[in-house]
């Protein structure tokens, strides 16, 4: 199973004296819930018991996908803003952003007047880039990687004389994103496990602050696409590669930031690395299940706790769905890419006779066992088959596996050769 076994190498139970010396402290936190309150929507935190009863564990969804902007970026983007002098809010803000961290900025700084200006990498989901336009940002498509996107951020503040605002290595950043951890543990104070999703590090370095300053014991599990495992390597010294294209987004950081690896350090207690099957599941999960919207890296969590079920079996576990920007075109992709996983949609490949009356008595059999056909596809010129023979493509629908291996033995009883996939 892809995970890091055991907790990370500095990870303890610090007492609240010594947890003062981290770059934010409670006391921030208290201050930037304050701060926004007031523009935040206070999201639900409520009992799964669907889930709880697939994991064995108590699981307790905290909904930050329903936020206004569909994410938790909102909280540190807010935070940040209202730190700003006047002459910085007249003069502007620049952000870089894989998408949610943008809308963030955007639709609080049109809120409060301030110009904003936000770099995307290249790649970035459509709904993200027509979200954060919405909000009235001027946005830049530049550079492969958000890390691309940064250094002209950067350059653009220089240039223009507008502030930046980082997505996480920020101690304002940071501090509003740790008021969720303030609302999970209000709402249930017994919780054993806080699961978070890390890109940079922004979300878990606030929740971590919070919920050990609140509660010592609790554990904080962070959770990262295994195609883009940067905090991971950066805690214990693993050089993992990092690459290629993760449903996971949100989260796909090469260079988590200096601030908050030292948060990591000191308070995660263990990090897991999920695969994409493992996202796409959780996220297909919370659709069917939960009936709500999440993105990749809002699904994180869920897909480690699925991963690695005995090590949560009987603990109370708060998940954060971090967002729910996804394309409709990839939620479909995804259910059904899901279905097919569980048997329930399957392509299957038949050789047969190139006369009249096959086809018909294919499609007789199938029906009478049970299937549905979504697709039919001949192919007669572009096959290895001879001159009289044809080459059937179907895409299936049944119930489940055991009623899929039902059909391919009725199948085979009839003579028919059926090949999956």
């Amino acid at each position: 199973m892809p995970q890091a076994p055991g907790t990370t190498p500095q990870a303890k139970q610090n007492s609240e004296g010594s947890r003062k010396d981290l770059p934010i402290t409670l006391a921030d936190i208290r201050a930037a819930e304050a701060t926004i309150s007031d523009s935040i929507l206070l999201t639900g935190c409520n009992k799964s018991r669907t889930l709880s009863e697939i994991c064995s564990c108590d699981i307790w969804i905290k909904s930050e996908n329903l936020q206004f902007t569909s994410t938790f970026k909102e909280r540190g983007a807010l935070n940040r803003l209202h730190a700003l002098s006047p002459e910085e809010r007249q003069r502007g803000v620049v952000a870089m952003s894989a998408g949610n961290h943008a809308q963030g900025v955007a639709y609080h700084a049109k809120r409060l007047g301030i110009p904003a200006t936000i770099l995307m990498p290249i790649g970035t989901p459509m709904v993200k880039i027509e979200n954060t336009r919405r909000h009235s940002a001027e946005v830049i498509i530049s550079g492969q990687t958000l890390e691309d996107a940064g250094r002209f951020a950067r350059e653009l503040c220089k240039t223009r004389g507008m502030t930046f605002i980082h997505p996480y290595d920020d101690r304002l950043i940071m501090a509003g994103q740790g008021t969720i951890a303030l609302e999970m543990l209000a709402a249930v104070p017994d919780l054993d496990v806080l699961v978070v999703p890390i890109g940079g590090g922004g979300l878990i370095s606030g929740v971590a602050v919070a919920a050990k300053s609140l509660k010592p014991d609790v554990k904080i599990v962070g959770v990262q696409a295994q195609l883009y495992p940067s905090m991971y390597n950066a805690v214990r010294n693993e050089h993992l590669p990092m690459r290629g294209d993760t449903l996971a987004e949100g989260i796909a950081v090469k260079a988590p930031g200096e601030i908050t690896r030292q948060i990591v350090r000191e308070l995660v207690d263990d990090i897991v690395l999920v695969t994409e099957d493992q996202l796409e599941r959780a996220v297909a999960m919370l659709i069917s299940i939960e009936k709500t919207v999440v993105e990749g890296a809002g699904a994180a969590g869920l897909a480690a706790v699925l991963a690695t079920p005995d090590r949560l079996a009987g603990q109370k576990v708060g998940l954060i769905l971090s967002g729910g920007n996804i394309d409709t075109r990839l939620i479909a992709s995804v259910l059904t890419r899901e279905l097919a996983r569980e048997g329930r949609l399957t392509q299957l490949t038949l050789d047969i006779a190139d006369r009249a009356g096959q086809l018909a008595a294919v499609s007789a059999l199938l029906a009478e066992a049970g299937a549905n056909i979504i697709e039919v596809s001949h192919q007669r010129t572009f096959s290895a088959l001879p001159a009289k023979a044809t080459l059937l493509e179907l895409v299936i629908e049944t119930r489940d596996r055991a009623h899929l291996a039902d059909i391919l033995a009725k199948l085979a009883a009839a003579g028919l050769v059926a090949r999956c996939g």
